[in-house]
């Protein structure tokens, strides 16, 4: 098994390294030149490209970390360059650099994310003002501007995968390589390394969702405190401007009343030094309304004129008891006639200790919701980028730690074969090479899988031996059994093991020459080999004075005889009843025992079946019976010579036997010669010469 080629946290750090230099050589060429755009991305995409996922990630965020020391505004913006290493190493992985249409396919995806999504960060974060943002350009300019970037890059990315040296490129896991499948291997629902990604995502999701929105909570409360604090402060400093015992007079004369401009010039300076505020006022509150002292202007509308009176706004009503009667109240916060206010109220009090008026102040809550838009932008922006550097970095240690060893060992489990000594040997080998060493529970799981493994090799190779063992066991008591019975006929030859090396010679030559392969397997070959010594087991119930008879049988002799073929199948039979035993060899032993005496034109014995209703066993064992009974010496007559055993065999094609396996048996003719000339010089005295002799 082919080991995927590593790339080594050395090798990988120098290629961080060398990608966050490419990146950091952008961004300063940019503020050096006052260029518009931060050409930051090409180390980014070749480290992704060369190392896969975590080598771009790291690559990406660290290029936006680093580059706050010269831009702090940059470190917003590494979520964006995290995405570019992302979607490169999967673009690479997908192939899509192996031709020119998807290579330059890639380039507006790098720009979907490098200009447009950038663009929409950059908005956001000015709170959804371009001015702030820090760029002014049209939007159609930097998508021109991000696509043209974006161009330059992939052709670099081409060259280098086109020109680069296989020495130097080899030592990445990526540079080179045709696009690997994310993981191999067969699965069904969902894979490991995908619910892997779904529990870190998610973990990481809830936790940054909570840890945000509790911080903007309370940033939103703590400049609510904050602003409230101010806008005392400052109220105060204005309450210090009005003479409250001249407040009357200009509420009656306005403008014309002595020190009225004064106060009101010192009033628009306190607003002017203080950009967050507003509104700023001076209002006589009384049970009809709001008497205005000072209403200063602002860029969208004219003040109210001294004396004018102002209704209450709804938000006010629950306060009117305290304001009318001179009481201080707390910061509030309105959305009514003038918008979303946070309102400061602080009492003037004359020379008897009477409030004489309020001086007011608003913050506008608008900016202050654009201030907090833009800090959760900020901190999603950020989070973003860490969000994809730990699941890059969790992906990589639970693919390495987990996902790679579990798929490893189920691939090496999966492939196990048990037919062979030598596929056992390789399977356990190939177990103990994955030496998998991570420490934890997946190692305890290593070792068990190839103790496990060794053990049931070990296990199978003695079960086989012991199998062998029987099998040559139950062999030969089939042959000291076939012996005993032909012993009676005072035979010294051996009749059941030739008759067993025909039988196998002809049903190996059927196999080969695809005659009935619906029957005709390896099993079925080893199972009529085996069982054909049991073919005439039924003659240990022939008399003896039958059995051994020197001369011809009567016919009622001969009916006693033809008793043989049924009761060596009532004998079989008995014994797989016996020891609950229907093992193949048996059912096939039974069946030539019944049926070898049967004929292909049906005036056979013991059933006078017909045709293929004969079992082809038995079909197979009448070959080589009377093959066998033709070549053999015999006390009423000489062998007949194989030629004449030939012509004979075939004159009894189509209606003695079943024209398929005679064709078999002259195929096989040469193994058959060999077989019956090593024999010529037995001597048989089998059963006398009876009316199927003839």
């Amino acid at each position: 098994m082919t080991k995927p080629k590593k790339l080594g946290w050395k090798r990988g750090l120098w290629l961080c390294l060398g990608g966050i230099g490419v990146n950091l050589v952008g961004i300063i060429l940019a503020k050096i030149f006052h260029l518009p755009y931060y050409f930051d991305g090409l180390g980014t995409i070749l480290t992704a490209v060369a190392g896969g996922y975590l080598p771009g990630a790291v690559t990406g965020f660290f290029t936006n970390m680093i580059g706050a020391v010269v831009d702090r505004n940059v470190i917003y913006y590494g979520s964006l360059n995290v995405a570019l290493a992302m979607s490169a190493a999967f673009f690479y992985r997908k192939g899509a650099y192996k031709k020119i249409a998807t290579s330059l396919a890639t380039i507006p995806a790098f720009t979907l994310i490098g200009a447009l999504m950038g663009s929409g960060l950059s908005w956001v974060i000015g709170s959804f003002s371009w001015a702030k943002s820090g760029t002014e350009m049209p939007l159609r300019s930097q998508i021109l501007l991000g696509l043209a970037d974006k161009a330059v890059t992939v052709l670099i990315l081409l060259m280098l995968l086109h020109f680069l040296p296989e020495k130097l490129s080899s030592r990445f896991p990526l540079f080179g390589e045709k696009a690997q499948p994310e993981s191999a291997g067969k699965r069904t629902g969902r894979s490991l390394r995908r619910k892997a990604a779904l529990l870190i995502s998610a973990a990481t999701v809830f936790t940054a969702v909570g840890a945000i929105t509790i911080s903007v909570f309370l940033y939103y409360q703590n400049t609510i405190d904050e602003q409230s604090s101010l806008g005392s402060a400052i109220a105060k400093v204005e309450a210090g401007l009005i003479d409250p015992e001249r407040v009357d007079d200009f509420i009656r004369k306005g403008k014309s009343a002595e020190g009225y401009m004064e106060t009101q010039n010192s009033l628009e300076s306190l607003r002017a030094s203080n950009p967050s505020l507003l509104y700023m006022y001076v209002y006589q509150i009384r049970y009809d309304g709001c008497h205005v002292v000072f209403d200063l202007d602002t860029e969208d509308e004219p003040g109210a004129r001294p004396g004018e009176i102002i209704s209450f706004d709804d938000s006010f009503k629950p306060y009117l008891g305290a304001l009318t009667e001179g009481k201080p109240i707390d910061p509030l916060i309105t959305n009514d006639s003038y918008g979303w206010l946070l309102t400061v109220y602080e009492p003037v009090y004359n020379s008897q200790g009477e409030c004489v008026c309020y001086v007011g102040l608003d913050i506008s809550m608008n900016k202050l919701v654009m201030d907090e838009i833009s800090l959760l932008a900020k901190a999603a922006s950020l989070f973003i980028g860490f969000f994809f550097l730990i699941l890059v970095i969790s992906m990589h240690a639970a693919t390495s730690g987990i996902v790679t060893p579990v798929n490893a060992m189920a691939d090496a489990a999966g492939s196990f074969a048990y037919n062979t000594e030598r596929s056992r040997g390789e399977i356990l080998e190939r177990i103990r090479g994955l030496d998998i060493r991570t420490g934890d529970e997946i190692e305890n799981l290593f070792h068990a899988l190839a103790k496990t493994t060794e053990d049931t090799v070990r296990y199978i190779t003695d079960a086989q031996e012991q199998a062998a063992q029987v099998q040559k066991l139950q062999n030969g008591l089939i042959l000291v059994l076939a012996d005993l019975v032909e012993s009676r006929d005072k035979c010294t030859g051996d009749h059941v093991r030739k008759t067993a090396a025909y039988v196998n010679i002809i049903a190996k030559q059927m196999k080969a020459d695809g005659c009935y392969p619906d029957m005709v397997d390896d099993d079925f070959i080893e199972n009529v080999t085996n069982s054909a010594p049991l073919h005439d087991v039924g003659k240990i119930q022939v008399p003896d004075a039958i059995l051994n008879k020197p001369g011809k049988l009567t016919e009622e002799e001969f009916e006693l005889m033809k008793t043989h073929t049924t009761a060596g199948s009532e004998i079989i039979s008995h014994a797989m009843n016996t020891v609950g035993w229907r093992s193949g060899y048996l059912a096939e032993a039974r069946n030539m025992a019944h049926y070898h005496h049967e004929k292909w034109d049906g005036s056979g014995y013991p059933m006078a079946l017909k045709g293929e209703s004969i079992p082809l066993s038995a079909r197979i064992m009448a070959v080589a019976d009377v093959f066998d009974a033709l070549v053999s010496r015999r006390s009423y007559k000489e062998p007949f010579p194989i030629e004449k055993a030939m012509e004979i065999i075939r004159e009894g094609s189509g209606s003695h036997f079943d024209p398929k396996v005679v064709a078999s048996f002259f195929h096989a003719e040469a193994k058959i010669r060999l077989v019956a000339a090593s024999h010529m010089t037995d001597t048989y005295c089998t059963v006398p010469e009876t009316p199927d002799d003839r």
